[in-house]
This record gives C-alpha cells, structure tokens and sequence, in this order.
C-alpha cells in the first residue's frame, strides 16, 4: 500500500500507528496526518530546486491546503516558505514562530486591515491582483514609511483541463491580470512607477490537481515572454518568477499523477530553453505545493452508523461527520478511496455510497466506492484526505470540528484540539 499505509493483524497502519487503536483512544471523526510523508514531500520539492534551478529558488507551502501552527513550524524546520491567502493564516504563522520575511500574502480581495498587518510585520512578498491593490498598497507603504517588495499575479490564458472550479489561469477568472489583453503589462508599468512598491517579478498559478506536465511549461513559456516584454516597455529587470502549484496527487486508482520531480524537471527544462532565446537570466523561481504536501499525508477515521439499504438502488453507509468535515464532494464530486480500518484484509466487494450525519440530502463523502461489508462501530479510513478538509471544515449543524493528530514513528500528538459544545457557543451573545 501507498501513501504510508500498512495492514498488520488485519488493522490498517498510517504513520506505523493502528488506526483502530487511534480512534478508541482519540475519538471520531479523527483527522490522522504522518509527520513522515509530510517532511519527505518538503524535502522533495528542495531537492527539486537544487537539481533544476541550481538552488535558485524556493519552495512554498500553500497553507490553505491545511493551515496550523504545527505546519507552519514543520515548514519553517524544513527550510521552505509559506504562502498565505487571508490575516488569520499570516497571523497563525507568526504566532507559530514563522519568519515573516519568508511568506508570501495572496488573495483576490484583500482587506485594507489585511494589508496593513501584513506590511506592519514584514510579510515578504505581497502578491497584487488588482489595479485598486496597487494603489492602495502604495499608500498604506507610504503612511507607514516603508517600501514593499510586491509580485503581480498573471493569468497566462491556460486551460488546465482541471475543474471549472479550480481553474485559475485561464482569462475568465477572478484572480489576477490578464496577459492576452495587455491588462498585465498596464499593471505592471503601473506598480513599477509606484514609489513605495519594489517590483521583484510575475506570479502565475494555473489550477490545481493538474497530472499532465504540458499547461506548467506553456505557463513557463509566456511568463518568460512577459518578463522581457516588461522588461523592453519599462527597463525594469525583474529577478523572480513564481510558477504557483495545482500538481495533482493520487486520490482514486483513477488517477495517475508523476513523480513531483519529473514536474520540475520539464518545466525548469522549458523556461531555461525559452530564457535562453530571449536572452533573459533565469529568475528566482518560487513554487506553491500544498495538496501534494499534505493531501497523501493526511486520512480521516469515522465510526460507522446506520446502514440503510434501498433494494435496487444503492446503501447508504453512514458515518459519524460528512460534509462539516469534508464538504469536497458536496462542492464539486471529488471522489476518495476508503476502506473499514478494522477489517482491512478482507475483501473490498461491497459497493457503498458514504453519508454524513449533517440534516442535508447532498452529505455525501463518495458514491460508488468498493469496501468490506460494513457493520455499525466498524471504523471507516477515507485516504488522501490532509489537503482542504480540515481547511474547509464547518460548524454546519452545529457540529464541532473534529480534533487533529500527527503521527510519528507510530507514536501520536494532537495538533489540533477537538472542538467542544462551549466552543460552539463562545461567540454567542
């Protein structure tokens, strides 16, 4: 088995733990991540930068795949930055210890309150999406006596053939500044003569759970062609250049990602090759893993409830959580591999459709998926599970989220406590 896993005396193994042995002692729903998995993936993509980019470069958690201070201290022993979308996950990484000069603020809309924090602590790069971002950048920098290393986010017209809703570098998108119209290079020359902004270089990020290597090198190829067209318009020489993230991982036997490395290695290829024919320095390269970190590092443990079963359509097998702690199908049918800890050699020839608990007919963790027969108590592992489930978790229902562990040796720690009733009604007046 892949991803950390293991099967001794029929109990499935994660991080050299029994998952069983987890559940009883820490409850479910129960998130699971292998401290292991996690530290090899960083090591990985380090590695990747050494041996294509001679070093020149650095890689970047995404921490809205999942976002706690125990992360972010792994990331920083790992040596790699982080990149942040919002003030709750910079602040969560300062309160971890992160340094600030070694993470990147992203988003879409960012809050004038957002701006300042970030500018007031020294976050390292800000990442403009907008022409009003510009400007107000600018001034905050300008009220507080500081000059702000920025990079400008690109949209280089590439279709990932991803999901709609996880597409993010073709032209009708919400994020970033368009290449194709020459919208890019209007903000460019815009945030270059701006006086408090120091324009470092470019940002593009296609999409995500991307397996084909051909989108991140067409990526690489324009955001070459647009440095040095800057570069001719403006005289400005741009040093950096952040090829985002979206490598897929391996969710369903369905999928078929490559090895993280062959990744790097094409596109480092293709953007040498096209920096060379326009006589450009290669740049800093920054990438942005996050679901290829801590998605296979991750599994959910459930306890198995009612089993209903409607002759001649389909059995509804459910489990202590759902859609409060992975609403992933609800949004957008992304399907996981799953399977009952505690009979985990037995044959996998009963086809369930996986339920949660929340009052809501779509509270579905996978339809159609092949396990043990199940019985009530039984303990449910879906894989694959650390990236954008705990993120995206909810108190839907008024379900507390569940609690946090990292694995090590097959030992246990929580990383992140279990929510209690009180919690739920401590902001309640």
């Amino acid at each position: 088995m892949e991803y950390g896993l293991s099967i001794k005396n029929n109990h499935l193994y994660f991080g050299g733990a029994d998952t069983v042995e987890l559940a009883k002692q820490y409850g479910t729903p129960l998130y699971v991540f292998d401290e292991q998995l996690i530290r090899e993936a960083c090591r990985d993509y380090k590695n990747s930068i050494e041996n294509y980019y001679d070093g020149n470069g650095m890689v970047l958690y995404a921490s809205k795949a999942f976002s706690c201070k125990e992360m972010y201290r792994i990331a920083n022993e790992e040596g790699i930055g982080v990149d942040t979308v919002s003030g709750g996950e910079i602040y969560t990484a300062l309160s971890a210890g992160f340094p600030a000069e070694n993470i990147f603020f992203h988003g879409n809309n960012k809050t004038d309150a957002e701006l300042e924090y970030a500018i007031e602590n020294g976050i390292g790069h800000i990442v403009i999406d907008d022409f009003g971002e510009i400007d107000r950048i600018n001034e905050i920098a300008g009220k507080m006596g500081k000059k702000v290393t920025v990079m400008l986010r690109v949209k280089p017209g590439i279709d990932a053939h991803t999901h709609d809703f996880i597409k993010t570098g073709q032209n009708d998108c919400k994020f970033g500044f368009t290449y194709e119209s020459g919208e890019a290079l209007e903000a460019a020359k815009k945030a270059i003569a701006a006086k408090n902004l120091v324009v470092s270089g470019f940002h593009c990020h296609i999409g995500s759970q991307i397996f084909s290597t051909d989108p991140f090198c067409l990526a690489a190829e324009v955001m070459a062609k647009f440095i040095k067209q800057v570069e001719a318009e403006t005289g400005h020489t741009v040093t950096e250049l952040n090829l985002g993230g979206g490598f897929g991982i391996r969710y369903t036997e369905e999928d078929e990602p490559l090895p993280y490395a062959e990744f790097m290695n094409m596109v480092s290829r293709q953007l040498k090759v096209s920096c060379k024919e326009l006589s450009l320095t290669v740049p800093k390269i920054y990438i942005e893993p996050g679901r290829s970190i801590v998605g296979p590092a991750g599994i959910t443990l459930y306890t198995v409830g009612s089993i209903k079963t409607i002759p001649g359509i389909r059995t509804y097998v459910s489990v202590d959580g759902g859609m409060s702690d992975n609403p992933r199908y609800a949004l957008y049918g992304a399907k996981y591999d799953a399977l009952i800890a505690n009979k985990a050699e037995n044959p996998r020839n009963f086809v369930a459709t996986i339920a949660g608990k929340c009052c809501e007919s779509g509270d579905l963790i996978g339809e159609n998926i092949k396990i043990t027969t199940p019985e009530t108590g039984d303990i449910l592992a879906v894989l694959a599970t650390g990236a954008y489930n705990y993120s995206m978790a909810s108190n839907y229902n008024r379900l507390p989220r569940p609690s946090a562990i990292m694995v090590k040796n097959g030992e246990a720690r929580v990383i992140i406590k279990r929510e209690t009733f009180e919690d739920l009604i401590s902001k309640d007046v």
